[in-house]
Parts: C-alpha cells; sequence; structure tokens
C-alpha cells in the first residue's frame, strides 16, 4: 500500500509539473465522433435515431482504400451522423465492415480493459432504465445499472437542504452493451450551456455525446501525457483514486465493496465538451480484451479530433514516436490521419477549420429553480 501512495504521488507530481508547461496551441476539438464498427449499419442508424442521430454523410470504402487509411483490409461503408444542430462535438460515425477482423469487445463486465463508453444527457433517466430493464427481461444482452442521484458540484450541505432549498445535482447510470455501452446523466437544478444539448425532436429526449470513457492498463499514467504534449488538451486533474465509497462510480461500474481505480480526465482548451475519462484498475484484475480493440471490429474502435492545423498536429504526434500514418484523404474527403496511442486507443485527426455550432471554451453552472 505504501508503494502504490508513492506511485501515485509521482503521478500527481509529474502532472502538476506538466501543467506548468506550455500546452501546444492544436486548436485541437474535444471529441468530435465516437467511431463504432458493425455488420449492419442499418440497424445501427435506425437505433441511434432515436436518441436524436440522423445521418448527415455517408461514404464508401474499397478494400484498397480501407487498407490505406485505416489499415483495415475490407470494403466497407461510412456514415457520419449528428445530433441536432450540435456539428462541433459529440457526433457518431458508423462503419459497416464486409469482412471483420474479430468479434470486439463486446458484452462484458464493466471496466473491462479495453471497453469504451459514451455519455449523453437525457431529460428522463429513469424512462430509458425502464426500456433497457424490459430488453434485459426479454434476455437481450443489455445491463443497465440503477440510476442514482449524486452531486458532482459538491455543494449540497444537508443542513441547508429542504423542501424550498432542493438538493442540486445529477442523476446517472450505465447501459452495459453488446455494441455499444451508454451512460445517460440528468440534471437537478442547474445546467451547464454547451454541455450537452437535448434533442426535443428526438424520441428519448436525448443530446449529443458530452464525454467518453476509456478502461485502459498502462505501466504509467505517464503514458497519457502525450494528449497534452502531443494533442494540445489539458489534463483536468492530477490522477487520483475513485472507489466504491463515492456513489455515482459505484453504481455506474457496479463496484464491488473495497474496489477502486485511478481516473485520469482531459479537456481541450477549445470545447468544454468532448472530454476523454480514462480508468485503471487499482485493486483487482479485470478481464482482458484489449486484444479486440482495434479497427475493423465491431463495437467502439475510434475516436476522432479535428483541427485547423494538421501537419503541425502530425509533427507532434510523429516526435511522439506514435507512428501516425500519412497526411491523406478520409472516406468524407477530408485530410486526416490516424495513431494508436500506448494505451489503446486509437484516434483520428481531421483537418477542419470551423464549425456551425460555436463551441463553449467557459465552463458556466447556472442554477435553477427546478
Amino acid at each position: 500500500m505504501k508503494a502504490f501512495f508513492s506511485i501515485l504521488f509521482f503521478f500527481s507530481a509529474f502532472f502538476s509539473s506538466a501543467q506548468k508547461d506550455s500546452i501546444p496551441n492544436t486548436g485541437i476539438s474535444g471529441v468530435y465522433e465516437v467511431v463504432v464498427g458493425t455488420s449492419d449499419a442499418a440497424y445501427l442508424i435506425r437505433y441511434f435515431n432515436e436518441f436524436g442521430f440522423t445521418v448527415i454523410d455517408s461514404a464508401t470504402l474499397t478494400k484498397a482504400q480501407s487498407l490505406a487509411i485505416y489499415n483495415v483490409p475490407s470494403n466497407a461503408i461510412s456514415y457520419r451522423l449528428q445530433n441536432g444542430g450540435i456539428d462541433s462535438h459529440g457526433l457518431l460515425r458508423i462503419i459497416q465492415w464486409q469482412e471483420p477482423l474479430g468479434p470486439g469487445v463486446g458484452y462484458t463486465e464493466p471496466e473491462t480493459v479495453g471497453q469504451r463508453m459514451s455519455i449523453m444527457l437525457t431529460k428522463d433517466i429513469i424512462r430509458l432504465e425502464d426500456i433497457y430493464k424490459s430488453l434485459r427481461n426479454q434476455q437481450q444482452r443489455w445491463l443497465p445499472t440503477v440510476p442514482v442521484f449524486d452531486d458532482p458540484l459538491r455543494i449540497n450541505k444537508s443542513t441547508e437542504i429542504d423542501f424550498f432549498k432542493r438538493p442540486v445535482g445529477v442523476r446517472e447510470n450505465a447501459v452495459y452493451g453488446e455494441l455499444f455501452n451508454h451512460v445517460f446523466f440528468q440534471r437537478y437544478g442547474y445546467t451547464i450551456p454547451g454541455y450537452g444539448t437535448i434533442n426535443e425532436k428526438s424520441n428519448l429526449k436525448t443530446s449529443e455525446f458530452t464525454h467518453h470513457d476509456f478502461m485502459i492498463v498502462v505501466d504509467s499514467m505517464q503514458q497519457l501525457m502525450y494528449l497534452q504534449t502531443a494533442l494540445g488538451l489539458r489534463a483536468e486533474n492530477t490522477p487520483k483514486i475513485d472507489g466504491d465509497y463515492l456513489r455515482g462510480p459505484k453504481a455506474t461500474f457496479l463496484m464491488a465493496d473495497g474496489y477502486s481505480h485511478f481516473y485520469q480526465g482531459f479537456v481541450s482548451p477549445n470545447n468544454i465538451c468532448g472530454k476523454l475519462k480514462f480508468f485503471m484498475a487499482h485493486h483487482r484484475n479485470k478481464p482482458n480484451a484489449a486484444g479486440h480493440q482495434r479497427l475493423g471490429e465491431p463495437g467502439i474502435t475510434m475516436h476522432s479530433f479535428y483541427t485547423p492545423t494538421i501537419n503541425f498536429v502530425h509533427m507532434l504526434v510523429t516526435r511522439h514516436g506514435l507512428k501516425p500514418s500519412p497526411i491523406q484523404k478520409n472516406e468524407f474527403g477530408e485530410m486526416s490521419f490516424v495513431f494508436r496511442g500506448p494505451e489503446g486507443a486509437t484516434w483520428q485527426i481531421i483537418e477542419k477549420k470551423s464549425s456551425n455550432n460555436k463551441p463553449i471554451t467557459k465552463l458556466e453552472t447556472i442554477f435553477t429553480k427546478e
């Protein structure tokens, strides 16, 4: 245990020191797209349409093109989907591979290494829980956790709470599936402009993706620092330990008593939304499906960012020894490149000058009377 806290102290000191160093001005966005592989794009398009995502572009890839761009020897059809008018972050790309490379990470227990999760704001989390519980009761491969109220702002004082000064917070839960893992959250008593925009036209009254979770194993949390020094993201905090004593994480990740994990977040200086959250088990080993966390397999296998300075970012990634692909046009005709981080995440960097939806760069909490 003493050695463990010594390691944590080293991580914290390293991140604190790195935060003082200049972060390169890459102009990089928050996560632009979550990319999902499948053998049945029609079903996934219909599924995500219920959440408000609609197809805004599509393209085909020959085997030769897929191999050149993604190192996947398979014909493919790719679809880009957007939720409402939010085009600065939180989009979805579905790639239907004609010849998948494997089964993907699949339906597995929470915090399996290689697992990915994407998060959406909702107006009615209980309705979503009821839907997925009904599917599970029909023996479909969905595992919804119980929505739990938490106070992430840490502002509620029990001695001051009454009917007129109501508690402020979020209710959140996870839904683990075969091709996609969701986290849903609903706010009470406050809002954050630019961090989750409910699509009122969607059947399920949900938003774009606001942030993304990664279950990883690394030799040192220092291996994540390329996100800051090569991509220009900011470490949200020094690495810390979350455990079963925290109500929200315990419920969302189905933490056993005595369980804990390392947590580290990153956010773009150009958008408060599209954050990254990395988790690594501390006490107990978790199943490891990282070998199936790759492009060409089903499930969430890549995330994209955009930047107006793609050549600069490519140079930084190359300097960090991350072996990016050449800059070339992707299936949508955008200049882009792909690389894989030491923690097993695959990224595509896309050249894009601006978005119609102006991203918010300053986090502002506005309290409401609900």
